[in-house]
């Protein structure tokens, strides 16, 4: 599913124009990066959590080279699917 297509599919099921609906999960996305920005964790019950985890400074390759570089310390963004949604999955994957 592409962001168009969630927006198609908010606009069919709430009853609202195009343009009201792509208002509508863009500003959805965008509280849900500046809550990330924050550093603040996001918890979609049922769905699943966005968090920010900080990854050590580590030694890597350059894979052209073969020359050993000094990777940064940096914040990743992950997901993890809650309860619900990952028994859902596990359900479908049955049939």
């Amino acid at each position: 599913m592409t962001k168009a297509d969630l927006i198609q599919e908010v606009a069919r099921a709430a009853e609202l124009t195009i343009k009201d609906a792509e208002a509508i999960v863009n500003e959805i996305f965008q509280a849900m990066i500046d809550s990330l920005k924050n550093g603040d964790e996001i918890e979609l019950r049922g769905f699943g959590t966005f968090r920010q985890r900080e990854r050590r400074a580590r030694r890597g390759r350059n894979p052209k080279t073969g020359q050993s570089v000094e990777i940064p310390p940096k914040r990743v963004t992950y997901f993890k699917l809650g309860k619900e949604l990952k028994s859902l999955l596990a359900k479908s994957e049955e049939v």
